[in-house]
């Protein structure tokens, strides 16, 4: 399967899943960034946040992967924010061509589990198949290779 691994990550956290699932797949590895970062300052950046997930803003994106045709698979990563995927995942979901692709799901999370973030990607995505998930706390810690090879087990991307 031609894979992208779009993700986006404010911590780092998301950032090291992804580089992980990179290694483990040889997938693509996209990061998505909004035009404006996001704060420096957890506090503010937490604020703002917890605005944009409420009013169900869309930052505009720096880019997008090329030939979106091209991949059979999106491995999308995204902190929960607020019980939900990150303000520019939900602007990639709506700009990315999702036509014929599955999406699974990596979120990663401070205690928050998934939330409702398979829900909204349903919601955004209607017509895509959306694949089990995977909750990863933080970082995953020590525990995190053999966490990930599980669930690309469970999704049919590895044996």
């Amino acid at each position: 399967m031609k894979t992208l691994i779009a993700y986006f990550s404010y911590t780092g956290h998301t950032k090291g899943i992804a580089q992980q699932l990179q290694e483990l797949t040889g997938g693509t590895l996209f990061e998505i960034k909004p035009t404006v970062p996001y704060s420096d300052d957890y506090d503010t950046t937490e604020r703002q946040g917890r605005k944009e997930t409420k009013e169900g803003y869309r930052p505009l994106l720096m880019e997008m992967p090329a030939e979106p045709a091209y991949y059979d698979i999106v491995l999308l990563g995204t902190p929960n924010w607020f019980n939900t995927v990150a303000p520019p995942v939900a602007s990639f979901l709506e700009k990315y061509d999702m036509s014929d692709k599955k999406i699974a799901l990596f979120c990663t999370n401070g205690g928050g589990g998934l939330g409702h973030t398979e829900a909204d990607i349903r919601t955004i995505c209607k017509d895509v198949e959306v694949l089990d998930s995977i909750n990863i706390y933080e970082d995953g810690g020590s525990d995190a290779k053999r966490q990930l090879v599980e669930w690309l087990k469970k999704i049919g991307m590895v044996q």
